[in-house]
């Protein structure tokens, strides 16, 4: 019982916060004037211009704990659209400048002429590191997600007609070869002539059938972007469906949690180890819901329960309440057992936790950002060699690369961006100073 009882305190201080409650003026502008220093002094200082390759083109991303370059290595779709699509969101946020647009350019050139696969389309999962060779041309859907992410924001930054035709001319290549108008949401895996079911190999680590509530969560965020710069009324249907796939058929509704493995039918496959709660892709799939929502004009009202009901879940469980921080994973309805903090759960967490409190108002939200805030101030931030630490254990101690095929400014910069846009609309009560 004594191990309930926290569990138990902590799950009526999120049902109990007074809705009106509003930070002081003073906690506001000391949390923006330390996201901008996050993003001017640790974030852009380690990613530009060092990750800009002007010999092979594309990005650099192979980058020791110590940001310490460790040589050419292969460029993959994930890790160079994600780059591009920072710097396009930096230039976009108004905290970037001509150069980072000239940066996401030419990333934008790099996946144009290197990545894209213009014998059968799409884009290819990796390339060598001068972009001569495809080291592994086949085609997993969370990766293209990516590519019509990082062209979307592009379009946005620069207004560019061809990447406005590259950009559409995917999302119709994936409508034509992808999408699932049986069972819903998309078809993930194929080979590269788009035949499904590779004979060798595993990307994410699905079968030919299988979908991932995470490439479908990225797809939501993919097609969210593009309905806002084309407009494409297809675009927008597909959207919505995600959004119902995301909302329901990903939610195991009696935990108030998500699982990520699923066969084509969207029956879940929770045999182990995939009868786990991936705290940050929950708290992702809420803020991502709720920009989707607002991106097609669908009021927020009647998904704010679910938003809450996965973030109190991801709190209840697997958050850090003596330092701060979210865990990174646990068992369904129980507490968390990775206690490894991750710097992108990190991220999603800051982000989800303002985006409820702008929504909903309770103190608690507010409170959780704060301390998430200060985590990663005080600790996920590597304020001597740039960025964020990839892990820290709960020892205290960091690992991981700091560049790579999973580790770039994705996560931390757009965190910092979408909570610095939000905290322009979020009005501290003036009695407190």
């Amino acid at each position: 019982m004594r191990g309930l009882l926290p569990l138990l305190v902590w799950g009526i201080m999120l049902s109990e916060a007074p809705a009106a409650a509003r930070p002081n003026a003073t906690e506001v502008e000391r949390v923006r004037l330390g996201l901008e220093r996050i993003l001017g002094e640790n974030i852009i200082p380690f990613w530009y211009p060092q990750s800009v390759d002007l010999t092979d083109g594309g990005y650099r991303l192979n980058h020791d704990a110590n940001g310490t370059w460790l040589g050419a290595a292969d460029k993959g779709l994930i890790d160079q659209a994600r780059t591009l699509w920072f710097y396009a969101r930096l230039y976009n946020s108004g905290y970037g400048t001509d150069a980072h647009l000239r940066a996401a350019r030419h990333g934008y050139v790099f996946l144009r002429k290197a990545l894209r696969d213009e014998v059968f389309g799409g884009y290819f999962w990796a390339i060598n590191s001068e972009g001569t060779v495809a080291t592994r041309p086949h085609k997993h859907l969370y990766a293209q997600s990516f590519a019509l992410y990082a062209l979307s924001e592009y379009v946005r930054a620069s207004g560019e007609g061809e990447a406005i035709g590259l950009a559409e001319e995917l999302f119709y290549l994936l409508e034509e070869k992808a999408h699932d108008a049986t069972y819903g949401g998309y078809v993930e895996w194929f080979r590269r002539d788009w035949e499904q079911g590779p004979e060798t190999g595993h990307y994410m680590g699905t079968e030919p059938d299988g979908k991932l509530m995470n490439t479908h969560l990225h797809l939501l965020e993919a097609l969210t972007t593009f309905w806002e710069v084309t407009g494409d009324e297809l675009a927008r249907e597909r959207l919505l469906e995600l959004m119902f796939i995301q909302s329901s058929a990903v939610v195991r509704k009696d935990v108030g949690a998500c699982t990520d493995r699923y066969a084509r039918d969207w029956t879940p496959l929770l045999d182990a180890p995939h009868d786990r709660v991936s705290y940050g892709h929950d708290v992702e799939n809420a803020w991502l819901l709720a920009a989707a929502s607002r991106a097609v004009g669908v009021p927020n009202g009647p998904l704010v329960d679910l938003y809450k009901k996965l973030v109190d879940n991801a709190l209840l469980y697997g958050f850090d309440r003596e330092k701060g921080g979210f865990y990174e994973s646990g068992p369904l309805g129980h507490p968390a057992d990775d206690l490894d903090k991750i710097w992108w759960v990190q991220a999603e967490g800051l982000v989800a936790l303002l985006s409820l409190y702008q929504m909903t108002g309770n103190e608690a939200y507010w409170s959780a950002f704060i301390e998430t805030y200060e985590w990663v101030e005080g600790h996920q931030v590597d304020w001597d060699n740039g960025d964020w630490h990839a892990h820290i254990r709960p020892d205290g101690t960091s690992s991981g690369a700091k560049a790579g095929r999973w580790k770039t400014p994705y996560h931390s910069g757009r965190a910092v961006l979408e909570c610095l846009r939000m905290l322009e609309s979020i009005a501290p009560s003036s009695d407190q100073f």
